[in-house]
């Protein structure tokens, strides 16, 4: 697992073949490998459930049920930017490592203590879920766009932007987005992210009111 963890890391997703994580460790084959999964998705099996064991889970709900799920959720995030392949392949897989059922165990005990049934609280914590993947996969995905058209530089981005408000400019359709460019501005992806949870949690908070 820290092979092909290690792996990952440092070359992304794509990088994962039962030949590269061979050749990482060794003088193997990766025959070799198959002594212990069967194939490659139990591998990424393995892989997803050590990477969730980063993950803080508290023994017990604590008492403000808001804080236990964003402090998980903030976790559970900072283990995705260590790992940004976890969030291209957290839904090529299902769910069912011990770690990965620990933490959704405690998701549904937080939920259903404040009233949600059952199937509710699955769909909230679903739902939370995707808001973290889903932000950590755009995050990545939008970083490794950056390094790919040259615009991981301030400089290069900045150029960039200035191109696109010349053009906006010059159409006169887009007046908003023209004087976007022109300053642009606006949350970091770590005040976007908490600022989404903190609607869905108001959200899931109107629900369990309402009954």
């Amino acid at each position: 697992m820290a092979a092909a963890i290690g792996l990952a890391d440092e070359q992304g997703a794509e990088a994962l073949t039962m030949k590269a994580v061979a050749h990482r460790l060794g003088p193997y084959t990766p025959m070799a490998l198959y002594r212990y999964v069967s194939h490659k998705d139990g591998l990424v099996d393995l892989m997803l459930d050590t990477a969730m064991a980063e993950v803080r889970v508290p023994e017990s709900a604590g008492t403000d049920w808001r804080e236990d799920l964003r402090a998980l959720a903030v976790d559970t995030r900072a283990m995705i930017t260590r790992h940004p392949w976890y969030a291209r392949l957290a839904h090529t897989r299902a769910p069912l490592g011990p770690n990965l059922m620990r933490r959704l165990e405690f998701l549904l005990t937080v939920l259903t203590a404040q009233g949600a049934t059952i199937s509710a609280a699955m769909t909230y914590a679903a739902l939370i879920d995707r808001h973290i993947i889903g932000s950590g996969l755009q995050e990545a995905e939008e970083t490794r766009l950056r390094h790919r058209t040259g615009l991981a530089d301030d400089a290069a981005f900045v150029a960039a932007i200035t191109a696109l408000r010349d053009l906006a400019e010059e159409s006169g359709r887009y007046p908003l987005l023209t004087r976007w460019f022109g300053d642009p501005g606006g949350a970091t992806p770590d005040e976007r992210f908490d600022l989404g949870l903190t609607f869905l949690l108001d959200g899931i908070a109107s629900r369990l009111a309402a009954g």
